[in-house]
């Protein structure tokens, strides 16, 4: 039962059921979190060495021999050191990083994240209008070149990060510095906690209509409107 959830958690997040997850709490109560959080680690990591490995960018190698840390609380490392560290990255601009997010929320029906629109990115040239155009974007005369390059990647790592084309990393090495790219593959990881919430349907929007406007703090926090 874990393992089923744990393979529809990696392909299709926004595709788990009610039934799945019934049977997840049932069976492992208030340690179902827990087990989802390490589901979200195992799934994406993969991902983010593949996604830098397609681009040309270094890889911190992995033991053959991993040990198994049964006494660091994952929780913490996740939410208070990995997220926060990615969110404080500032080598993207706003509204790139904004299309990624939004990209993400979309790709796996985060109803939290859809409802959410970071007051950074509308202050530096982000709008509705330009966000209509995610969903379309290869269509889009708004997005840049640029937008448009970052979310082919965005795509392959959600969908198929074992297949990275050479013309999809091409195209991030045209648009971004290595930096650039590696903060880039990273957001992409840092959205995707998403998964989380979706899994265990606690994705609540911020508001029932329009959306609610946030910003990341200097610690890589957000902070609500």
């Amino acid at each position: 039962m874990v393992a089923e959830f744990a393979e529809q958690f990696s392909i299709d997040v926004s595709m788990v059921s009610d039934a799945q997850r019934t049977a997840l709490t049932g069976a492992l109560g208030r340690e179902a979190f827990g087990a989802v959080l390490q589901m979200y680690v195992a799934d994406f990591l993969p991902r983010v060495r593949a996604g830098l490995t397609a681009l040309g960018l270094p890889v911190e190698q992995i033991s053959s021999e991993p040990r198994w840390d049964s006494d660091t609380d994952a929780s913490d490392v996740v939410f208070n050191h990995l997220l926060p560290g990615i969110a404080r990255l500032r080598t993207l601009d706003p509204v790139t990083t904004e299309v990624v997010r939004l990209r993400g929320a979309v790709a796996h029906n985060c109803r939290l994240c859809k409802s959410l629109r970071d007051s950074t990115a509308l202050g530096a040239g982000g709008s509705e209008s330009l966000y209509d155009d995610i969903e379309s974007y290869e269509d889009s005369g708004l997005l840049t070149d640029g937008h448009k390059a970052a979310l082919r990647y965005v795509d392959s790592l959600v969908w198929s990060p074992a297949h990275i084309t050479s013309e999809i990393a091409g195209g991030v090495r045209k648009y971004f510095t290595a930096d650039q790219a590696r903060e880039l593959t990273l957001d992409v990881m840092r959205n995707a906690s998403n998964k989380i919430a979706v899994a265990l349907r606690a994705d609540a929007p911020r508001v029932e209509q329009g959306t609610a406007l946030y910003y990341i703090d200097a610690d890589g926090q957000p902070v609500y409107s």
